[in-house]
């Protein structure tokens, strides 16, 4: 299975958050979220949040959720960030129209490791455990999608692969100048750990024995208008 865009339900999570969101004076990132999330079929939107943070990209994933029928968790550091996150939705009557996103406090990390089948996360990258909760998300057998905001406010050592991990198919990421920075990965499904292990084994043995057969040898070439001498192994 795979995530399939719906452009349709898109244009719909993206108008009706325009309106949802007409109050604030933002850079558009809540509507591309919105719109993202929608179009991508998003049925378990989960982000990280706390106190002070800015609520209409909140808006928009409650509204994508009400466009598609999600559950939607907002991860919260403390009591104080839960109050005034519930404040802040409830002022939107629950983003579109919708049921409040549910509120989880604790620590970032350990809550997500606890939430199966997320198959479109928003991080703030000014959490400081912003990346060990994209490490340990357990994305549904469809995949997901990944996004970082504030991205620019993040350190240089950020790197997708090193992230999500070397088992997971990182089918293509993007950063888009908008708002202060937006980082955006498709990740396929998590492999298990066990059938990797096999896949190994079974790829080692057949490398071994292709080597046997056939050993590998030295091959030189001289490009004839450059004069350059090209060495590789068959």
């Amino acid at each position: 299975m795979k995530l399939v865009w719906s452009p349709e339900i898109a244009s719909k999570a993206y108008i009706d958050t325009v309106k949802s969101c007409k109050r604030f004076k933002e850079s558009g990132v809540a509507e591309l979220l919105s719109a993202m999330a929608a179009g991508w079929d998003a049925r378990f939107i989960v982000e990280l949040w706390s106190h002070g943070g800015a609520i209409a990209t909140s808006v928009g994933l409650a509204v994508a959720a009400h466009n598609t029928g999600a559950r939607h968790v907002c991860i919260v550091p403390d009591d104080r960030s839960r109050a005034e996150y519930r404040a802040a939705i409830a002022t939107f009557g629950g983003g579109g129209g919708g049921a409040s996103p549910e509120v989880v406090v604790g620590e970032a990390e350990a809550v997500m490791a606890g939430l199966d089948g997320v198959d479109f996360v928003v991080v703030d990258c000014r959490r400081r455990e912003f990346a060990r909760a994209l490490r340990v998300a357990r994305v549904s057998s469809r995949g997901a999608v990944l996004t970082c905001k504030n991205a620019w406010q993040r350190g240089a050592w950020f790197r997708w692969q090193g992230v999500v991990g070397r088992d997971t198919r990182l089918v293509r990421s993007v950063f888009l100048p908008v708002g202060k920075g937006l980082d955006i990965a498709y990740i396929g499904s998590r492999n298990n750990g066990n059938n990797n292990n096999n896949n190994n084994n079974n790829n080692s043995e057949s490398s071994a024995s292709v080597t046997r057969k056939r050993p590998s040898r030295w091959i030189k070439h001289i490009d004839e208008n450059s004069g350059e001498e090209h060495v590789f192994r068959e």
